[in-house]
Parts: C-alpha cells; sequence; structure tokens
C-alpha cells in the first residue's frame, strides 16, 4: 500500500476538501489531482496541465473531508495506477484526466511529470503548478 513517508505540511503541499468519496478499493492508490472551480479536490483533471499534486488515502473518506495534496515530498511502497512495479529511474507522470500514476515511454507521453523513482517503490514528487 502506498503511502506518503516525507512530507512537509508547510511547504511540500496543501489541504483541501475532497469533491467524491475515497473508496476503500482506492486507499493506497497514487492518485493525480487538481482543484474545480468550488476549490475543492478532484480525481484526475481536465488535462494534463490541470493536475495539481498528488494524494495517496490511507483509510476511506468522505465527501468533503479535508485530505493533504502533496506537490513536493517522497512516497514509498509506491506503484503504478495498475498494482505493476516502476523500476528505479523511471520518470513518473501524471494523467490529468484519469488521475492515473505511471511512468512515462513512448505509449504513454500524455501525462505531466510529477516525479522519479529512486529505488524501485520511493518516488521522490516534485509536482510543477498547475497551468490551467
Amino acid at each position: 500500500m502506498s503511502r506518503f513517508d516525507k512530507y512537509d505540511p508547510v511547504s511540500g503541499g496543501f489541504r483541501a476538501k475532497l469533491a467524491a468519496a475515497i473508496l476503500t478499493a482506492d486507499v493506497g492508490k497514487i492518485q493525480a489531482v487538481s482543484i474545480n472551480t468550488s476549490g475543492l479536490v478532484v480525481i484526475g483533471g481536465a488535462a494534463e496541465t490541470a493536475v495539481s499534486g498528488v494524494i495517496c488515502a490511507v483509510r476511506p473518506m468522505a465527501i468533503g473531508d479535508v485530505v493533504d495534496v502533496m506537490t513536493g515530498g517522497e512516497i514509498v511502497e509506491a506503484t503504478k495506477t495498475g498494482g505493476t512495479a516502476f523500476a528505479a529511474g523511471d520518470l513518473v507522470y501524471a494523467h490529468g484526466t484519469t488521475g492515473g500514476v505511471g511512468v512515462v515511454d513512448a505509449a504513454s507521453a500524455n501525462g505531466k511529470v510529477i516525479g522519479r523513482m529512486v529505488e524501485l517503490t520511493r518516488m521522490i514528487v516534485r509536482c510543477p503548478p498547475a497551468t490551467t
């Protein structure tokens, strides 16, 4: 189960309320998020440029619960959205429309680069600001 490891709540992200519930099936998944026009956290977004950061819920959460959104930090036990493993050195991208997180390659180059793997299961997150 993926989880935040190193996270500075002052400079490594922000908190906002959820627009939709986090279900049990989504606990431990790294998901790219954006902020909607109501200021709520939305899984995915209109496009890759809308990605504001990533979440990794450790428990189910209800609509309106406050969640930490990481823009810079480290995630351990990291796996791709489909559950497959990363390789050390992989660039990590976030797919804006689905919220999926995975590795950049020729077949999935339509994502926004948000970090890099430094070990098989440790991801360094450096999510650039959203541009839309």
